[in-house]
């Protein structure tokens, strides 16, 4: 049974096949980096428009690789929030369409559930067990969240446990690469770069959270490396790393470290280390607390290497699945995945279907 899942809720069009929740057919994605790069982040007004320019050939080349007609489709799956108001209006209007023209269910899905499928979907496709209930963590450039994950037969059941008050982990990454020079989207490349540096030179206050122990805060570490920054001087070499992304959109590594001094690299590292900590940390103390059999790490975040080898090193006690890049990332292959649980159940979606930039999970 194949699931078309359509994906537009923040700066990427993708569009993918997948059958019965496991097998992946196609996974199409069009991103809009080159857009926004200039900007130094999303434009919400740009990305509405690029996703209407890329909706229609992403949807078709996604059924061209599948090899599938629409006739062979079981359902039409689509992000409806959480994410950005007109981002989201392009894919859901689209899917809607597609539903009525091709006589197909609808069914709508939320971003953040699509993350903690795409692991599902991996460990579907490996032959492993994943077992539940499971603490999710769901950190990408707009979510920082835990959830507590029960399986019910078919049908998954999530709590929300504990959510950023402030930034998101990735939001954090982009402002502190933006701050130091390094354009955008910066997390990758503060990733790449930090490897270089100490990640204790620096220590950082860690965020002590009132009320609820589980919820997370970024601001007040950012606003750290700001005052860094701004009293060691660093004005020329970030000026030489801004001429550098005007000559070159892509540095490689080694163009970024002749323009960055040891020192820099010590706080790139320190500052990713930091969120690495801060991260681990409550997923652990959440594991412990419910009882959790595994935990789940997923979204864009979930591509940074040192958060994978803290979580790997950490004594949390419990298996970690983290998904493979290309679907930690925002892809439709999630959101398709994400909806096979759905269909098994008939939850169909009506055409009042909305998009809902702040729908809860």
């Amino acid at each position: 049974m194949y699931i078309l899942g359509i994906e537009t809720s923040c700066d990427e069009t993708a569009a993918a096949v997948v059958a019965s929740g496991e097998r992946v057919l196609s996974n199409v994605v069009a991103s809009q980096f080159d857009v926004h790069r200039r900007y130094g982040g999303v434009v919400p007004e740009l990305a509405s428009r690029e996703h209407l320019r890329a909706i229609v050939p992403v949807v078709r080349q996604a059924m061209e690789e599948a090899g599938v007609g629409r006739q062979e489709l079981a359902a039409v799956a689509v992000t409806c929030g959480p994410g950005l108001v007109g981002s989201l209006l392009v894919g859901v209007t689209y899917a809607k369409a597609l539903s009525v023209s091709w006589g197909l269910p609808l069914i709508g899905v939320n971003h953040l559930e699509g993350h903690i499928h795409a692991v599902v979907l991996e460990q579907k496709q490996k032959g492993d067990t994943l077992e539940f209930p499971a603490l999710a963590l769901v950190v990408s450039g707009g979510h920082t969240h835990l959830f507590w994950v029960r399986l019910e037969g078919e049908e998954y059941a999530y709590r929300l446990l504990g959510r950023t008050r402030d930034d998101a982990a990735g939001e954090a990454f982009d402002k502190v690469a933006k701050l130091l020079g390094l354009g955008y989207p910066g997390g990758p490349v503060i990733d790449l770069l930090a490897r270089h540096g100490n990640p204790r030179a620096v220590r950082f206050p860690m965020a002590k959270m009132k009320g609820n122990l589980l919820d997370f805060s970024f601001s007040g570490l950012k606003t750290a490396v700001l005052r860094r920054v701004q009293g060691a001087g660093m004005e020329e070499e970030i000026r030489r790393r801004r001429e550098l992304l005007r000559s070159k959109p892509n540095p490689s590594v080694e163009e970024w470290l002749e323009t960055t001094p040891q020192a820099t690299l010590d706080l790139m590292a320190s500052f990713q280390n930091t969120v690495a900590e801060e991260l681990v940390r409550r997923a652990a103390a959440a594991a412990v607390e419910h009882d959790a059999r595994g935990v789940i790490v997923s979204g864009g975040v979930a591509c940074n290497s040192w958060l994978r080898q803290q979580f790997s090193a950490a004594a949390v006690g419990l298996p970690v699945f983290f998904p493979a890049p290309k679907l930690s990332t925002d892809n439709a292959a999630m959101i398709a995945a994400a909806a096979w649980p759905k269909l098994l159940r008939r939850r169909f979606s009506d055409l009042s279907l909305a998009a809902e930039p702040s729908l809860s999970l």
